[in-house]
């Protein structure tokens, strides 16, 4: 080494000790090592030490170095020339003896850190080691320490985390859709989303029985009222069936007087006219009361299973369509006989439902009292709206 380049580094050590004295009071332990990793205080030759700049060059570092090995002449030029990695100077005052620089890899590997984003704090956890470091590159930033590869993996995970927690709170889909129609996709029995009725236009309405859809005791029965409710809610229906009865007017709208309700006909009769005629409408929803003549006429016996039949020819006619079955109105001198049937539906319903048809029951019979019944049979005008209601409250999720 020739004088000038002597007194060069004397003065640079001079320098650098001068401000370790000045910073020491508030620079804590970790900080020297962390300093230590891009210092180039070992003294070594000017040609040498470049790789120290790769590495970046921490003046903290090195005064460290400096201020606690002291023997900064002691290094080699050709050991390491870059105490960046020198991690045992803070406790090994001498730079021959802190840190065998070579151990550390070379600078020019430690520079990977600056690629892999700051490690102000996790370098020196990671004990100085640059190869380590550099994987901040794949963990990003990770200023807390810890291993950056694995922080990296941390991260990674944590995104796929929350990136699937969001697509699933989408299920939004879940759906919103899907919880949307909760209510009318239980009721409906099938599947959420479901809309029998056209989006533009009325939805057909076929009212399926016999004299009590008729409307015996009161022209146009529960379809009456049934009509007058949708008009106030401003939902569009009509009616269809091969027969007509009832007023002209509803409200002052005219009323579709179609039904499918037969004076005194059994289950087995009805179903004589599934599918054809009946079903040439193509009703969005049919709603089925049907059952009281098989108990007046005494064949009760096998009744819920030609509910069932009359049910399965109307859904595979209808498959898109809703099939609503009532639990039939009260007859006081019938009593056991009408419980004992309308006990049954639930299970011919739900057998149906379970299957994936779109088939409902509503409870006419329940709070249904005797004085609504005009002949002990048919319902007055009271017991029709009362019907309505019922009706009304099924299907009005379905209609637009």
């Amino acid at each position: 080494m020739n004088m000038k380049s002597g007194r060069n580094v004397s003065i640079v050590v001079m320098s650098l000790t001068a401000t370790l004295a000045a910073c020491s009071s508030s620079q804590p332990a970790s900080d020297t090592v962390i300093a230590g990793t891009g210092g180039f205080t070992s003294g070594g030759a000017p040609g040498n030490g470049t790789a120290s700049v790769t590495g970046g060059a921490l003046a903290t570092g090195g005064a460290a170095a400096a201020a606690t090995g002291g023997k900064t002449s002691s290094v080699s030029s050709s050991t390491g020339g870059s105490s960046s990695l020198g991690s045992s100077v803070p406790t090994g005052g001498n730079l021959s003896t802190g840190g065998s620089l070579p151990t550390g890899g070379g600078l020019s590997t430690g520079g990977a850190s600056l690629t892999g984003g700051t490690r102000a704090t996790g370098g020196a956890a990671a004990g100085g080691s640059s190869g380590v470091g550099g994987s901040s590159a794949v963990g990003g930033a990770r200023a807390t320490g810890g291993t950056p590869g694995t922080g990296g993996a941390a991260l990674g995970t944590g995104g796929n985390t929350r990136g699937g927690a969001a697509t699933g709170g989408a299920a939004s889909g879940g759906s919103a859709s899907g919880g949307g129609m909760s209510t009318g996709g239980a009721a409906s029995g099938g599947a959420s989303g479901f809309d029998p009725c056209p989006t533009t236009g009325a939805c057909k309405v076929m009212p399926l029985g016999d004299s009590i859809t008729d409307g015996t005791g009161f022209a146009g029965g529960y379809r009456v009222e049934l009509f007058a409710k949708t008009i106030v809610d401003k939902k569009n229906i009509t009616f269809v069936g091969s027969l007509s009865n009832g007023p002209a007017t509803v409200s002052g709208v005219t009323f579709p007087k179609s039904h499918e309700g037969h004076f005194g006909w059994t289950i087995a009769q009805v179903d004589d006219l599934i599918p054809d005629p009946a079903l040439g409408p193509a009703p969005h929803i049919v709603l089925l009361h049907l059952g009281t003549n098989d108990i007046n006429t005494n064949v009760a016996t096998g009744a819920p299973a030609r509910l069932g039949s009359l049910i399965d020819q109307i859904v595979t006619r209808l498959p898109n369509s809703l099939i609503v079955v009532a639990k039939i109105i009260p007859e006081p001198s019938k009593a056991s006989d009408i419980t004992t049937y309308n006990n049954a539906i639930p299970n011919v319903v739900s057998t149906r439902a379970n299957a994936g048809k779109h088939v409902i029951m509503v409870d006419q019979f329940t709070g249904f009292p005797t004085s609504e019944l005009g002949d002990g049979v048919h319902p007055n005008q009271a017991g029709y709206t009362r019907m309505a209601g019922v009706w009304y409250t099924a299907i009005k999720p379905y209609l637009h």
